[in-house]
């Protein structure tokens, strides 16, 4: 089982802004669960937002009405007969705070308040914090649109804050069969796997820079030229130190091994293992051997975690475990062994 104070150093890599002295607090502080620790960072953000200004938009709006501003949408007035009246229908805008960062913030701040495992005194500063929020909506959960948010000069400091909200509405947030929220102890497989993978691209970014640490795309290594509707090869991460290569392909899984029921035996995921290898083929194309793969797999409950070294066509390829329940010092030192097979 992860430890909370390692998802909070996971979120730290994953999301610079957490490094900065506003947060660093949190650091020392112990959480009893993932609702408190969420809790805690928007505590620190959205103060931190409100004190540098709320995102502003200006946001349209149409009205019919006596006082004339904006443009006149003649048609629709006479449409409605508003003139009538002395009045006309307008298209205006208006520059608010009432925009979707915003709107994503209370709305999450609001499910941590009425359905978070959150302490006393972290509750409190939640509903103090809503209170900068009164001219803001909220939302519906299952309407918001991670998608249409779009980032700039202006509203790059929301980026993170964005991120933890997602982790809470998507990974955290669930449904009833009666039509009721909960939230759940633990995120889900597919938001812990989107965190595991970022957090360990940061963290070859930030702890060695000599490695140019990045997610690349893998060219195919086709012979007659035509690549027309072959699939898009993106490594999860990608190491390079002189002529060296590792790709990285980041695993969280439920299980990390398959059970051939025939003959009762385990085996790596074989649609993994041909992953890797694909990439890693295609990326050596002069077949140099100088290119390794790695499956980096988040321990599970599993009696057998694979801890394997292979030799396959001059390449090598690795198969290992990451254990995120250990102590951050033993996470720290399984990571630093993973350079060294490039």
């Amino acid at each position: 089982m992860i430890k909370i104070k390692n998802i909070y150093y996971m979120l730290a890599y994953a999301y610079q802004t957490l490094n900065e002295a506003g947060f660093k607090s949190i650091q020392a502080e112990e959480f009893k669960n993932l609702h408190d620790l969420t809790a805690a960072i928007l505590i620190r953000g959205v103060s931190n937002q409100i004190k540098r200004g709320l995102h502003r938009n200006y946001i349209a709006q149409t009205e019919v009405t006596g006082s004339l501003r904006g443009k006149i949408n003649i048609t629709n007035s006479i449409k409605q007969n508003t003139m009538l009246t002395q009045r006309m229908v307008c298209h205006s805008d208006y520059f608010s705070e009432n925009t979707l960062f915003n709107q994503i913030l209370k709305t999450t701040m609001q499910f941590l308040i009425r359905y978070g495992d959150v302490r006393k005194e972290n509750h409190k500063e939640l509903r103090k914090l809503t209170l900068f929020l009164e001219e803001v909506d909220t939302l519906s959960p299952h309407s918001i649109n991670w998608n249409a948010l779009t980032y700039h000069r202006n509203n790059a400091t929301y980026r993170m804050l964005m991120n933890i909200c997602q982790l809470v509405m998507k990974g955290l947030l669930i449904t009833t069969k009666s039509g009721e929220y909960k939230m759940k102890q633990f995120l889900d497989d597919q938001q812990m796997h989107r965190l595991y993978e970022k957090f360990l691209l940061s963290y070859f970014k930030k702890e060695y820079p000599q490695y140019s640490a990045r997610a690349s795309y893998i060219d195919w290594n086709v012979d007659n030229g035509i690549t027309d509707f072959l699939p898009a090869m993106k490594s999860d991460i990608t190491l390079t130190y002189d002529s060296k290569t590792l790709i990285i392909d980041a695993k969280y899984y439920g299980q990390a091994m398959q059970t051939n029921t025939m003959f009762n035996s385990k085996s790596i995921i074989s649609s993994n293992l041909y992953q890797i290898f694909t990439y890693v083929k295609n990326k050596d194309k002069n077949g140099s051997g100088n290119v390794s793969g790695l499956l980096l797999y988040a321990k599970t409950d599993e009696e057998i975690t694979p801890d394997n070294e292979y030799q396959i066509g001059g390449n090598r390829f690795s198969v290992k475990t990451l254990d995120l329940g250990a102590e951050w010092s033993e996470i720290v030192n399984q990571l630093n062994t993973v350079t060294k097979l490039i």
